[in-house]
């Protein structure tokens, strides 16, 4: 059931993406007046589910059996299509070669301007009707759970970020993320009451994108449950009670308190523990594990101060708009990272599979509408790429002509066309073969 949920949204998401991509094509294809002749939500190879022609129309509209994307076929414009038969043909007047270049700049960049304005309007319906939700990397004031790849790098535990090469992160859970796009190579840390500075070989930058969790919060040892089975049950131990050391050492971090009891298997302890304004002792137990057999509190509202914004509509969309830029900016700053190899990303490259996996298995409107915008902005600036048989293809060579006025031979973008769907296969192959190599290791 799980997977049929990320497969239905993946679907459903894709499905507004595709239609909102094309119909900006094809809404400025129709301002020129320039005839479409077919609309379809899904590819239709040798027959469709659905088509529908209106009177005196002529537009073909449809729904395909393979649910990949979508199309706008517009007359006169070389495309997927390969339509080699139509553009023998003398020009017409209503087709998209014989339209001003500035008129046919608009027609191709009709679908990444929709979908930049998708995300607008997506993120803007979020801000309004979730809000925003986070912790501030400044307000974790115990500072880090370092990974064993941060610590191998130089952070160490309870290092509080500064900066990554000048770069502030406002929110916690994007340090990583920051830390990549911007290929740091230093960080500033506050450790023990001074600035330190952690240099970052660049080999690591790989390694670092492919393994997630390297900062966490060093959240305090705090006791939510004592069950009755475990061994520390007729101790004394009380919910909310706060270990700061064990033995006379202090450890009142979670990530202290694991490492100190590591040492102390089955063995008998004396933990000092914080109860309200009171501090007592407490002889304890351990497993043959190093563990106490309690349940630790993990909700972070308990130490954390949550940033909380609410936006009226009018608040929401600057708010909106503001975070789909930011969201551009940032995926070309991931896209760099796929274009130089020594960072390995192309390794991260996936497909359909790898989409559907960042929804979440049960259906959750809230971060069904973050995902599709976020996917709305990645298929903007995706499309944007001067690739040919990418709209950023057609659009290089329709300004080469505005500033020229000298048009491409339709047999030069022709073979253009040939060269990008051929780029466009071997990065398909990429991704799927990535994801394939992903799901069997």
């Amino acid at each position: 059931m799980e997977v049929l949920i990320k497969i239905l949204q993946l679907i459903l998401s894709l499905s507004i993406l595709v239609l909102i991509h094309e119909f900006g094509h094809f809404i400025f294809a129709r301002i020129f007046k320039i005839r479409v002749e077919k609309f379809y939500l899904f590819f239709d190879p040798w027959f469709s589910l659905f088509k529908y022609k209106p009177k005196n129309s002529d537009t073909e509209y449809g729904i395909g059996w393979l649910p990949l994307g979508g199309y706008c076929k517009i007359s006169g414009m070389i495309d997927e299509s390969m339509d080699k038969e139509a553009m023998a043909q003398e020009p017409q007047p209503w087709e998209y070669r014989s339209k001003p270049a500035w008129q046919r700049f608009f027609v191709i960049f009709g679908g990444v301007l929709f979908n930049f304005i998708l995300a607008i309007a997506i993120y803007t319906g979020v801000m309004f009707a979730w809000g925003e939700q986070y912790i501030k990397n400044s307000d974790v004031t115990t500072g880090i759970y370092a990974s064993e790849l941060a610590q191998e790098i130089g952070f160490r535990h309870g290092d509080r970020i500064i900066s990554f090469d000048g770069y502030h992160t406002e929110k916690f859970n994007e340090l990583q993320v920051d830390l990549i796009r911007t290929q740091a190579k230093e960080a500033k840390v506050l450790r023990n009451g001074d600035t330190v500075t952690v240099s970052i070989d660049p080999v690591y930058i790989a390694t670092i994108l492919n393994t997630p969790g390297m900062f966490n919060f060093g959240i305090p040892f705090e006791v939510m449950d004592i069950p009755d089975s475990s061994i520390n049950a007729a101790s004394g131990l009380a919910p909310k009670d706060r270990v700061l050391a064990i033995n006379g050492q202090d450890c009142g971090m979670f990530y202290q308190v694991q490492e100190k009891l590591a040492t102390l298997k089955g063995d008998s302890i004396v933990a000092t523990v914080a109860r309200g304004e009171e501090i007592v002792l407490i002889p304890l137990a351990t497993d043959t594990t190093g563990k106490i057999q309690v349940q630790v509190n993990t909700n972070l509202n308990d130490f954390y101060t949550i940033t909380q914004k609410e936006y009226s509509l009018f608040a929401a969309i600057p708010a909106g708009i503001k975070k789909a830029v930011t969201t551009v900016e940032n995926y070309f700053k991931e896209l760099k990272l796929i274009f130089s190899p020594k960072t390995e990303a192309y390794k991260s490259v996936g497909s359909f599979i790898s989409i559907g996996k960042i929804f979440p298995s049960s259906w959750d409107w809230h971060s069904f509408w973050n995902i599709t915008a976020f996917l709305s902005v990645m298929l903007a600036v995706l499309n944007i790429l001067p690739i040919p048989a990418l709209d950023g293809g057609h659009l290089v060579f329709t300004i080469y002509e505005m500033i020229t006025g000298r048009k491409p031979s339709d047999k030069f973008l022709e073979y253009a066309q040939m060269v990008g769907m051929i780029l466009l296969l071997g990065l398909m192959v990429l991704a799927f073969g990535n994801d394939i190599f992903r799901l069997f290791n």
